[in-house]
């Protein structure tokens, strides 16, 4: 089956596994039926690196941010040169930005600093934002409800109770290669109770490939494994009809036309 109008709004292509075949693999897609991919920064050179890639290719966009990862060794005028990152043509979010407890360094409170700041920067310049969220939902969730910015939730790992009260706020939830994995129960309840006006296809590549092309590279022209997992829990719909709408819902998210 072919599909068409494929949005991957999380990839990574700047990342060193893609060096020997980035220009093959992103010319792939778009032959594959991918018309649209976000690039996302992690910290300024990557989200130099996203800029680069959305100058490059016509069909690829990008997202400037610091990751929490990054959150204890940004410079000491990073919030600026973000926001003239953000500025650049064909840039279209904040991100990827977020929370990590996973490991216990870099420390909440620096985490959350700089978290609260790339919000608020997003808000100040109108543009959605993309949110990482591993093992911290609520301390996520209170600076999303204190702020209210625009955008989605990356790779959505939470209850699907918490995912209505996004759906509250206009949040979008990123649903991903994790769905297809024999473990996704609680990715499938989010699916089957969220309105599929509030998802958007992702894929965050190099990694979380879907179930049937684990142990293999990810790559945006697998999503429509996601979009036909989707289509099988919705139980009205086609693989199509799914990234007809959450294409529609990301370019409305992230105002391209």
């Amino acid at each position: 089956m072919t599909y068409n109008g494929i949005f991957d709004t999380h990839a990574h292509y700047d990342d060193s596994r893609f060096n020997d075949s980035r220009d093959e693999t992103l010319k792939r897609q778009k032959q594959n039926g991918v018309d649209y991919i976000i690039n996302c920064g992690s910290d300024i050179d990557s989200s130099l690196a996203s800029i680069g890639l959305a100058q490059s290719y016509d069909f690829v966009y990008a997202a400037v941010g610091v990751h929490p990862h990054e959150a204890a060794d940004v410079p000491g005028n990073w919030l600026d040169e973000i926001e003239g990152l953000a500025k650049q043509p064909k840039v279209v979010a904040i991100g990827e930005i977020g929370l990590d407890y996973y490991y216990p360094e870099p420390g909440r409170d620096i985490q959350k600093a700089v978290f609260r700041r790339q919000l608020e920067l997003a808000n100040k310049l109108n543009v959605p934002v993309q949110i990482h969220d591993r093992d911290a939902h609520g301390d996520i969730y209170d600076l999303v409800y204190e702020l209210r910015p625009k955008g989605c939730l990356h790779r959505y790992s939470s209850s699907p109770e918490m995912a209505a009260q996004y759906v509250k706020l206009g949040m979008y939830l990123g649903i991903g290669g994790a769905l297809t994995y024999n473990n996704a129960k609680k990715e499938r309840a989010v699916v089957e109770q969220i309105p599929l006006e509030h998802l958007i296809l992702e894929t965050d590549c190099p990694y979380l490939a879907p179930q049937q092309f684990r142990g293999k590279t990810s790559t945006s022209d697998m999503l429509w494994a996601v979009a036909e997992m989707i289509a099988v829990i919705k139980g009205s719909v086609t693989a199509q009809d799914v990234i007809d709408v959450t294409t529609k819902n990301a370019k409305t998210l992230f105002n391209i036309d």
